[in-house]
């Protein structure tokens, strides 16, 4: 499935890190920005993800809160967010459903794995909406972290 600007995003509920669970419908109101990622504590995702940390005033500066998403464990993005000392919450797609809902999800990854989560980036706008959609198709490009800011600002 393709996520389109400008459709309803879809309604997903996850456990976090903390073992808590997160729905989309908790950020009614307010700008998010979900970031799928393939695997905890592989270089290119933990270098998205620290950037992302790094810079967390930026998407706070717009009024938008911050989500990863991956389909490894809940105890592995926890060990993850502890490592790298991240500042937003991290949820495991363990079940693949929310990463196949936004079209974020590879049928088969590297090393044979099967059914990892595509890095992506989505805004959803405080009316529930998609407002910015990007899927990427190789895993080692990070999303354009310029247009994210550019479309956030635009929406603040």
């Amino acid at each position: 499935m393709q996520i389109e600007i400008g459709q309803k995003a879809p309604e997903f509920t996850l456990y976090n890190s903390e073992k808590k669970l997160i729905s989309l419908a908790e950020y009614k109101g307010k700008n998010l920005l979900i970031l799928f990622f393939p695997l905890a504590f592989s270089s290119v995702c933990t270098a998205e993800l620290c950037s992302v940390r790094d810079n967390i005033k930026i998407f706070q500066n717009v009024r938008a809160d911050v989500l990863g998403i991956s389909v490894d464990s809940l105890y592995s993005l926890a060990a993850f967010k502890n490592e790298q000392k991240l500042n937003f919450p991290l949820l495991s797609d363990f079940n693949k459903e929310v990463s196949v809902a936004y079209g974020a999800f590879y049928e088969t990854f590297g090393f044979g794995m099967k059914g990892v989560s595509k890095r992506a980036a989505f805004i959803v706008d405080v009316n529930g909406k998609i407002a910015y959609a990007e899927v990427l198709e190789k895993a080692g490009d990070q999303p354009d972290f310029l247009a994210i800011k550019e479309v956030l600002g635009r929406l603040s």
